[in-house]
């Protein structure tokens, strides 16, 4: 008994013919890459700090805080970024009651601007750091990288105590800054100049403090104001 073969729907024609199947691939990502290029050309603004009001006047003159890292902040955020610590922490709050009742503020896309490369993170081991600065004293941080459970008796955090013993070079920090006002980040000379003397005699321990510290600190989030992107 013979049964007549049904038309084979879209999906099928597709799944048995790769040459169709890279064509329909491609359509769908080019679609998807106009849709979130495109805006990009006719927005006034697409950061917070450079938003116009109508008068003329930016937009939320709070916000023009925001700055490049300092030579020993550079340093330090080097330091996280080599030791791995973007694998337990992220720096992004988001949206939701719970995470903005736990670390504040959610993050603003203002505050990443000079990150090369930026650490959102997705995964959470340990706390968001987004609003660290600030909220602990230096030596509580340079106790909690010796021995985290010298601090935090539960934590699964490993010791960084070789930190407190690596010195800094000044023409790395020189380095990094000159490499990075090439794309973009707008250092001055004179920073640049003066970029070697701030992290003299300074150890990894005192840059990761410093890059700690400032996290989450240069816009002055006011009680119970939200900032629109």
């Amino acid at each position: 008994m013979t049964h007549e073969s049904k038309p084979k729907t879209l999906q099928e024609r597709m799944e048995l013919n790769v040459a169709a199947l890279l064509v329909m691939i491609a359509i769908v990502v080019s679609i998807g890459g106009i849709v979130t290029v495109v805006p990009l050309f006719y927005l006034d603004s697409t950061w917070e700090d450079t938003a116009r009001a109508a008068d003329g006047a930016p937009a939320h003159p709070e916000l023009a805080g925001v700055r490049p890292y300092g030579a020993l902040e550079l340093m330090g955020r080097d330091v996280y970024i080599r030791e791995g610590c973007y694998t337990c922490h992220s720096q992004m709050v988001r949206p939701f009651r719970d995470e903005m009742e736990r670390y504040g503020h959610y993050s603003l896309a203002v505050e990443s601007k000079y990150d090369h490369p930026f650490q959102w993170g997705s995964k959470r081991t340990g706390p968001d750091l987004a609003r660290v600065g600030g909220k602990y004293s230096d030596e509580w941080h340079v106790a909690h990288l010796m021995d985290p459970r010298q601090v935090v008796p539960e934590s699964v955090m490993p010791s960084y105590p070789w930190l407190a013993d690596a010195t800094l070079l000044g023409d790395d920090a020189v380095r990094r800054m000159e490499a990075l006002r090439m794309i973009g980040v707008p250092y001055t000379d004179a920073q640049i100049a003066g970029a070697a003397a701030e992290v003299e005699g300074k150890n990894e321990m005192e840059a990761m403090v410093a890059y700690l510290q400032m996290l989450g600190t240069l816009v002055p989030f006011e009680e119970g104001k939200a900032y629109r992107e």
